[in-house]
């Protein structure tokens, strides 16, 4: 029993300890798995791998390459080419506020936790994005040519006995991606009692927001409701749900997004072919007049917390180990 007992006292040493989430009063933390409890050493990696090109097959690419933190982690082009230059089919999404996202693709529902989905873009094949599908063992030993990497994935992930390998990259990354919560917007202050966080067009835009049906399918805190619908007839080159089901009725069907961030996601919609917000409110049908629309597009803006986009703990780190990189 004392030999269980100290070798779990070392498990909690080496991984640090128990992570506290900084969170607006009234929001729950986000389910985390047991087997990739959330610690400071495991976001630490994760933070450092996703801007690490080393886990692309060229080394070209990292997962920040598509993912920018100034765009709320989304990229700014309609698609965006992979490693080899093949054509993206989807528009890069933003990250804000994934740890609360059980369906996190546009249009996969068996992909839901975020180690799965990191998966995705390192490992995928249509289209490639990352290109390391073959090239695990490579990723491996690239990662562990660095000493500090040994050190890094050893302190984080004790009970693998430092081994490094895509099951650690993945849970890594995931425990970064965690991080990144974006609650602190005009409209969050707003709804913890902040009676002038909104301006005067903006709460026209909420009531809009509201009498146009806009929240039945944006709902919940984190404006959406994680469903799959169809709002344009479907595309030949993308069949949506229905490439996972078989199913013809879903046809076309992409879950719905997150509206948190979307000032500075776009372009918008699964193609990235909605240049503008007016664009994508637009695709939506005629619910919103033309008196509306700047009111509606205010509202949208009020979603947006500054502090995300400039986030030090978010950003490329500069050092590692104690040391520069």
């Amino acid at each position: 029993m004392r030999r269980v007992l100290a070798a779990a006292a070392l498990l909690l040493v080496a991984a640090g300890p128990p992570w506290r989430w900084n969170l607006p009063v009234g929001v729950e933390a986000p389910s985390v798995p047991a087997s990739n409890g959330m610690s400071a050493a495991r976001v630490e990696l994760g933070r450092r791998l996703f801007y690490d090109a080393d886990l692309s097959a060229n080394g070209t690419m990292a997962c920040a390459a598509c993912h920018e933190q100034k765009r709320a982690f989304a990229d700014g082009n309609a698609t965006r080419p992979g490693v080899h230059g093949d054509p993206g089919r989807r528009n890069v999404p933003g990250l804000a506020n994934v740890a609360w996202f059980d369906r996190l693709t546009y249009a996969d529902p068996a992909i839901t936790t975020l180690e799965a989905q990191t998966r995705v873009p390192l490992l995928g094949e249509r289209p490639v994005e990352m290109g390391m599908k073959g090239m695990e063992a490579e990723l491996a030993r690239r990662l562990g040519k660095d000493a500090c990497y040994r050190r890094m994935f050893a302190r984080a992930y004790p009970e693998r006995r430092g081994r490094i390998d895509m099951g650690g990259v993945t849970a890594a990354l995931a425990a970064f991606e965690r991080t990144m919560v974006a609650l602190d917007s005009p409209y969050d202050r707003h709804l913890a009692g902040d009676e002038t966080a909104l301006s005067s067009i903006e709460r026209q835009g909420m009531a809009v927001f509201a009498k146009t049906g806009c929240a039945a399918c944006h709902a919940g805190r984190f404006m959406t409701d994680m469903d799959y619908h169809r709002l344009e007839p479907p595309q030949p080159a993308d069949p949506g749900l229905m490439e996972q089901t078989g199913q013809g009725a879903d046809a076309g069907r992409f879950r719905t997004p997150s509206l948190r961030m979307v000032a500075v996601t776009g372009p918008w919609w699964h193609d990235g072919t909605a240049k503008t917000l007016e664009d994508a409110i637009r695709r939506h049908g005629g619910g919103v007049s033309d008196r509306d629309m700047p009111a509606l597009i205010a509202f949208l803006h009020s979603l947006t917390d500054a502090h995300f986009t400039t986030r030090p703990d978010l950003a490329m780190p500069d050092r590692a180990c104690g040391r520069a990189l």
